[in-house]
């Protein structure tokens, strides 16, 4: 691919692994209710967060430990992907700086649902997932709110506002207990993505804090790593979420609402990418998105295989560390041993005459028929697509 092609990948990956969150939370909303909801997205954000921002903190050489390394990791971050959630960041000082959001389509999404979501959302998970964030920077960081919805005016911008201090003498804040849980993974435990510093472009972000991170700049190889790594944030994320549903509800529930969080952020992301890359579709088109799909990235991760022969994709995972998961079961492993309708959702998002039928433990075939009728959405996805992110249109800044 381009640098172009890649660079926009980026952003894809980074909204697409946002919405992650909004595959996963209506399976819990209904039957446990917004405050299971609320507490099992707090131990999923705190979870991860840490450690995938220490990585990328690592990949692009930016770990200073100051209120910029703060903000930079946000701007590489599924929590915070551009324009959707349009950060804007003021440092003051090493040690001082702010942050406010002139739109969040995070904020977007729930003010519909009343206030009491908007509350769930912007206080109650926002004030230890941010510090948890912080946290991977420097213990002794903290995010404060200056201002923050319900918004009173209705339209008041930003919709926002918040400061964070690094102070020497506050008392570290301990690393979270479900981060440590999600040290074990075999997502956590992979080495960090490698540059080529000898590619064309920039090979890190070490240099001063921008508005507007613009990854075309970075180099191919550059973007490759962060492609990966993006990916592995999604995972994690997974993960975590993954584990907070298991220990409240048992095995059972986890990969049942793992099934369904999986299916709908499958197809959601599918139909962005074949948009972004301009694919139609046909099996070659089918084939090329599930080769850059994020849920089947890293390849260190995920060993998938593609292969077209006519009017069929071949799709196999081979052995591979997200097949032996054990703190709670990846996407591959739930693939695997719980059906192919995530598989499904894909293939159909590209091309809705597509349907897939198993053909050995790791392996699938989807089959293209012109003649067949237009494969019904998955309800899943349809629930996935309530966001605003489903349609986001990125602009070139």
């Amino acid at each position: 691919m381009t640098r172009g092609e890649l660079a926009r990948l980026v952003r894809e990956y980074l909204l697409c692994g946002h919405l992650i969150d909004r595959a996963g939370m209506p399976h819990l909303a209904g039957p446990y209710g917004r405050d299971a909801m609320r507490d099992v997205a707090i131990e999923e954000w705190r979870g991860a967060s840490p450690l995938y921002t220490r990585r990328t903190q690592q990949l692009l050489g930016f770990g200073n430990g100051d209120v910029e390394t703060v903000f930079k990791g946000m701007q590489v971050d599924i929590g915070a992907p551009p324009q959707f959630m349009d950060f804007r960041y003021r440092v003051t000082d090493e040690g001082h700086g702010e942050f406010w959001l002139d739109s969040c389509g995070a904020l977007m999404d729930v003010e519909p649902l009343g206030d009491d979501f908007v509350v769930a959302m912007c206080h109650h998970i926002e004030d230890p997932t941010f510090d948890a964030t912080a946290c991977a920077t420097d213990p002794r960081a903290r995010m404060t709110p200056i201002h923050r919805p319900p918004r009173r005016p209705a339209d008041r911008p930003p919709h926002c506002h918040w400061t964070v201090v690094i102070d020497p003498t506050e008392e570290p804040l301990p690393e979270p207990e479900e981060a440590v849980r999600m040290t074990g993974t075999r997502a956590a435990r992979l080495p960090v993505a490698t540059i080529d510093v000898a590619d064309e472009g920039r090979s890190d972000y070490a240099g001063p804090l921008e508005g507007d991170v613009r990854f075309e700049d970075f180099s191919a190889s550059t973007l490759r790593a962060l492609l990966d790594e993006v990916a592995l944030q999604g995972h994690l994320l997974a993960l975590s979420f993954l584990d907070a549903v298991g220990r409240r509800w048992g095995p059972g529930v986890a990969r049942d609402v793992g099934r369904k969080q999986f299916t709908g952020i499958a197809g959601v992301a599918a139909a962005r990418l074949a948009a972004a890359l301009g694919v139609e579709g046909g099996a070659p088109g089918v084939a090329r998105v599930l080769e850059v799909h994020p849920a089947f990235r890293p390849r260190s991760y995920v060993d998938l295989r593609v292969d077209v022969a006519g009017d069929r994709v071949a799709v196999a995972v081979g052995d591979c560390e997200a097949l032996h998961e054990e703190l709670a079961p990846s996407w591959p492993q739930l693939l695997v041993h719980g059906g192919p309708q995530p598989l499904a959702a894909i293939a159909q998002a590209v091309d809705p005459t597509a349907s897939v039928e198993v053909r050995g433990e790791r392996s699938w075939e989807v089959v293209l028929d012109p003649a067949a009728p237009p494969a019904k959405e998955p309800p899943e996805v349809t629930l996935t697509r309530f966001s605003t992110g489903a349609d986001f249109v990125f602009a070139d800044r």
